[in-house]
């Protein structure tokens, strides 16, 4: 299924049935009295968290949805049968907004959440409801009222608690798949990543954490070059950072550090709030070089982060359990 992130839809609660005039008539019986019902109510819009989704693509080949409308009103004093409420489901992380406004209308974080977009028109009371001492066999009833038409933006953010990010084939894929039971498409290429992977890490059966593998960056990825500037918004809801950095091709460790530099900055023009995320710093594909080598780059990250930094490889396995413990603490911590 193809990942859609962004929608545009239109929606319209259901409109109130109108009242009716109405008068009994029945044999022997030459003066009956106003009997007109009233109209029922519009059905409402709501949306609803559904857990079994994860992209917004069920809104590709519809865009409208209308709930009922209710019924008009009867003679013998029947009302009008309420219009049936619309519940749209959509994907937890999901925002809403007022096309014309830009104004959120709902942000759906928590699972099962359901909130109401749009209510329904009221239902018209029928001439029964006017009968008065001066006013006999009142001749006219309510109109029932319209219901709402909005246009809305739908927007996904993943629900992750961390994101492995870095640059086009830093080895995002390969960890995501080797800390959890996801499987992405992984290829000796960059931009393999062509959509959000979310994966659960299990530590033991009481602790668990969700992790996304966020499509890789490039420099002015904030600007709108690369892939990654359509999925920067998905990181924001996350707690922490995996930042993964490919040491196996770089001539020196200042060449490894500067793709750090670059992810920072593009994070930082993307929104400067982001830095203030816990980060772990993890050095990868690190199978083909030698223990020196390792610990050369190593020690230059930690001395220019001034704090620890973890050489991994996802292919042996090689500190992937380390990893898992260090980033349960980053969000716990």
């Amino acid at each position: 299924m193809k990942f859609i992130d962004e929608v545009k839809i239109t929606i319209s609660s259901g409109n109130g049935g109108h009242g009716c005039v109405g008068f009994r008539r029945e044999k022997f019986v030459p003066f009956g009295g106003p009997d007109g019902g009233n109209g029922g109510d519009g059905g409402n819009v709501y949306f609803q968290c559904d857990e079994g989704l994860n992209t917004l693509a069920k809104f590709r080949g519809r865009k409208v949805f209308k709930a009922e409308s209710g019924e008009p009103g009867a003679g013998s004093q029947r009302n009008g049968k309420f219009g049936e409420d619309l519940i749209i489901p959509v994907p937890v992380g999901t925002i809403i907004r007022n096309a014309e406004t830009n104004d959120i209308l709902a942000d759906l974080s928590e699972k099962g959440q359901k909130v109401l977009i749009a209510e329904g028109g009221q239902g018209g009371l029928g001439n029964m409801n006017f009968k008065s001492s001066t006013n006999q066999a009142p001749k006219y009833a309510q109109e029932g009222k319209p219901g709402v038409t909005l246009e809305l933006e739908l927007e996904l953010k993943l629900l992750a608690d961390l994101a492995l990010i870095g640059l086009p084939n830093a080895g995002k894929s390969t960890c995501i798949s080797t800390i959890s039971a996801a499987k992405p498409k992984i290829a000796d290429y960059p931009f393999t990543t062509l959509t959000p992977n979310l994966g659960v890490v299990e530590i033991d059966e009481n602790n668990s954490f969700v992790v996304a593998d966020i499509p890789g960056l490039i420099e002015d990825a904030a600007d709108g070059k690369g892939l990654g500037i359509r999925f920067l918004k998905h990181i924001e809801r996350t707690k922490a950072f995996v930042h993964l950095i490919d040491i196996s091709w770089c001539l020196d460790e200042f060449e490894a550090f500067e793709q750090y530099v670059v992810i920072r900055s593009e994070l930082e023009k993307y929104d400067s709030e982001l830095l203030n995320k816990r980060e772990i710093v993890c050095l990868t594909k690190i199978d083909a070089m030698t223990e020196e080598e390792i610990e050369k780059y190593k020690q230059f990250f930690e001395e220019q982060l001034d704090r620890k930094v973890l050489p991994i490889s996802a292919v042996s396995g090689y500190n992937i359990e380390p990893l898992k413990h260090l980033m349960q603490r980053a969000l716990k911590s």
